[in-house]
């Protein structure tokens, strides 16, 4: 069962449902697309499948809700991966101070511009994040240099019809300073709505999760 969290930040709080199952082998944070929230039935339905595996997982609003309110309008904070990451740091360090998750490696799961947050977050954390998941993601704009401090293994999923951003995911890999995979999945496009589609990429992220740090790939 889910805990309705808050992990502070700036004065503020980002809201935030953690789940640690008794069988657990690592913590998976979600950094959500432009414009979601820790509702995205998308992220819910990829975490369920990584619940069910014994993997914990933390759905976090990357924005307070004063925030929230402001980039409804303006849609200034959306697309600031500086922001975005920062808050994924703090999410991490929160997850090594509670007495639950501590010991436990991390994961994260980014979608979108939530992508770059992800990988910016793992640059900075490389001794907490053991592995990263992009769902249809632009790693571009993580920047060249953070994509090269990056320690933790990354998997790149990305829709056979979604070109430019597979495009993009390739150009984007080759800065990667650790080791990495993409994954096209045939016929899915940029939100994997087809039918099949996400079930694929819930799948492909609980496998890279739950791999050894030291396996192959």
């Amino acid at each position: 069962m889910a805990e309705e969290i808050l992990v502070p930040v700036d004065g503020s709080a980002l809201s935030g449902d953690l789940t640690v199952p008794s069988n657990r082998a690592a913590v998976v944070v979600f950094a959500h697309g432009s414009g979601s929230s820790r509702h995205s039935p998308r992220n819910r339905a990829v975490a369920t499948v990584l619940q069910q595996a014994g993997l914990g997982t933390l759905l976090l609003d990357l924005l307070t809700q004063r925030e929230e309110q402001r980039d409804v309008v303006t849609a200034e904070h959306r697309f600031d991966i500086g922001l975005l990451s920062s808050r994924l740091v703090a999410a991490v360090d929160w997850l090594a101070a509670r007495t639950d998750t501590r010991e436990l490696p991390v994961g994260l799961f980014g979608a979108s511009t939530g992508a770059a947050a992800a990988l910016r977050a793992a640059a900075e954390r490389p001794e907490r994040v053991a592995a990263v998941v992009s769902r249809g993601g632009r790693p571009d704009l993580a920047g060249d240099d953070a994509l090269g401090r990056v320690g933790a293994r990354v998997l790149l999923i990305v829709g056979g019809n979604d070109p430019e951003v597979l495009d993009l995911n390739e150009k984007a890999a080759e800065h990667l300073g650790a080791p990495y995979l993409i994954h096209v999945v045939p016929g899915a496009t940029h939100l994997f709505e087809e039918p099949g589609a996400l079930e694929h990429v819930a799948k492909l992220a609980r496998d890279w999760f739950l791999r050894p740090r030291t396996e192959d790939f």
